[in-house]
């Protein structure tokens, strides 16, 4: 799980204002990605209060805040802070009054705020916070986007992992990462790879070095984040080995307990492997499709057999 985000990284991509100028953002974050609207802990029921996720007050819960008595909210309001929450957003351009304020700043928790509509924020910053903290793993190996698939390509150092990235990209094809790729189980079906900021847009070619290739071909050549639907693990030819000629059977890898269907591409002198990668991700869309040409192929046969009875 990663250690958490910092408040003013989720400032500055939800866009939030900080009402509370005095309370330096740079030093918390939020180490759950849910949120909490605390309708009930604000009628003074704080039993089972999550108080370690974002708190978002909407609408409804200003409105229902006004009316009450002033010596009531600042009763409630000290009750609330004192759970010490990571901070509290106001949406639908809706503000705090001086009292939330002022004791807001004294228990050194921030208020923020932002005019987009309560569910619509909620949605955004749930998504974008379940992708910041899902369980991460860095693994060695090249994801690219080729033709909306995210394939993950894998081998031993030296090859052509980059190679083949370069050639696709050459292609019309998108580079999310070289050489380290970043994982993060956002659900039980989704993996996100991305990659580390340090190399980003950079492929390693042996013999020559870095290439950046987001200057060298356009921005429309990378992509920050990219869901991993295939795996494609490049090894020396081994004659002795039997290697799948039909494809009737899926094979998987498993990374963070999510299995990806994997394939394993032999590579010897004359094989264009940035075709055999793009074969194999138009296959993979096709099957996503319902259409299967192994399948395809052993039915034909069957049918030809029965012909011939």
């Amino acid at each position: 799980m990663a250690q958490g985000v910092k408040l003013n990284e989720l400032a500055e991509k939800m866009e939030l204002k900080n009402l509370t100028q005095s309370v330096d953002l740079s030093d918390k974050e939020v180490a759950v990605p849910d949120v909490n609207r605390p309708a009930l802990q604000l009628t003074g029921y704080f039993d089972h209060f999550d108080s370690d996720r974002v708190q978002i007050i909407g609408y409804v819960e200003y409105t229902y805040l006004q009316t009450l008595s002033r010596e009531r909210k600042v009763e409630i309001y000290k009750q609330f802070l004192s759970y010490k929450v990571p901070c509290v957003i106001f949406s639908t351009n809706i503000y705090p009054d001086g009292d939330f304020l002022e004791l807001a700043t004294k228990a050194n928790i921030p208020l923020l705020a932002t005019t987009t509509t309560t569910s619509a924020f909620m949605a955004e910053l749930i998504r974008w916070m379940n992708v910041k903290l899902a369980p991460c793993i860095s693994i060695h190996g090249v994801l690219v986007d080729v033709y909306g698939v995210g394939v993950l390509i894998m081998g031993e150092s030296g090859i052509g992992k980059s190679e083949a990235a370069l050639e696709l990209i050459k292609r019309g094809h998108r580079l999310v990462t070289d050489d380290v790729v970043e994982i993060r189980k956002v659900s039980d079906e989704t993996l996100v790879g991305s990659a580390p900021d340090i190399t980003r847009h950079f492929i390693e070619l042996r013999g020559i070095g870095i290439v950046d290739v987001k200057s060298m071909f356009g921005v429309q050549s990378v992509r920050e984040t990219q869901n991993i639907d295939l795996a494609i693990t490049l090894e020396e030819w081994d004659r002795e080995k039997e290697y799948d000629r039909l494809g009737l059977e899926e094979n998987y890898t498993e990374f963070l307990g999510n299995k990806v269907v994997c394939h394993s591409i032999p590579i010897r002198p004359g094989r264009n492997l940035a075709i055999i990668v793009e074969s194999a991700a138009v296959n993979h869309r096709q099957k996503k499709m319902g259409y299967n040409a192994a399948q395809e192929l052993y039915k034909r046969v069957q049918e030809n057999l029965a012909r011939n009875r």
